[in-house]
């Protein structure tokens, strides 16, 4: 895959705040490219010398505590975060504090580092998007954080078609793939669940934690971004 193609547009990208809790290599490197992007960030972590990983640079909040602490995440501002990232080393503080967030905070994109690959499938039938840790690095975080984040995972040599992974309103999920496709103009080229790809038939519903491998026209790629980020209530 073409390293230039895989980065994320960010020219109209929509600046929001994000919340991650660890501030080890893997959230402190997370922290770093969400604030270079130009996004609000606050890192959580119980240990106030990991902070330090952060770099002079780095000029978002940092909350010492416990990120499934309730007082902790208000310190973090977790009423006004678009995302909330758990990547901490341990997978039961991450799935709690994944699910603190979602279920009492409502924040619209959780996701949960998990070290054991067995219970991370346990977890996304839940409703958690997990990342293992061997197979998933710091830009697989990124692409599922970032809002609007087109990634071109490929282009035809042309340049004229691209394969992107496609963002889509939760209020897509429980309705047929084939609405959303024709809603956004694009063509569901294949879709992983649970960690697994499959094709699309017309009888393919949207479920939670789909990550939707759309082909769209280059010359479209923003006009889909928009698109898919309409509920289909409102749209219609």
């Amino acid at each position: 895959m073409d390293r230039a193609a895989a980065s994320i547009s960010s020219e109209r990208a929509p600046r929001v705040h994000i919340v991650i809790m660890g501030c080890g290599r893997v959230g402190s490197s997370l922290a770093r490219q969400l604030g270079r992007a130009g996004h609000s960030v606050a890192v959580i972590d119980r240990d106030p010398a990991s902070f330090r990983r952060l770099g002079s640079e780095f000029h978002g909040q940092q909350v010492t505590g416990m990120g499934f602490d309730r007082d902790v995440l208000l310190a973090a501002r977790i009423m006004e975060a678009h995302a909330f990232a758990a990547v901490s080393s341990g997978d039961n503080s991450n799935i709690i504090a994944a699910r603190v967030a979602r279920e009492q905070f409502n924040v619209e994109t959780v996701v949960a580092r998990i070290y054991d690959a067995k219970r991370a499938q346990v977890y996304e039938r839940l409703g958690i998007p997990t990342v293992a840790t061997v197979p998933w690095t710091t830009d697989r975080l990124l692409r599922m954080i970032i809002p609007e984040g087109l990634i071109s995972e490929w282009r035809d040599p042309s340049g004229t078609v691209t394969i992107v992974n496609l963002p889509y309103h939760r209020h897509w999920i429980g309705r047929p793939l084939s609405e959303l496709d024709a809603a956004v103009g694009v063509h569901a080229a294949f879709v992983v669940r649970f960690g697994r790809g499959l094709l699309p038939s017309p009888e393919t519903v949207v479920q939670d934690g789909d990550l939707i491998y759309a082909s769209v026209l280059s010359r479209d790629i923003h006009d889909v971004a928009d698109k898919a980020a309409i509920s289909p209530v409102d749209g219609l």
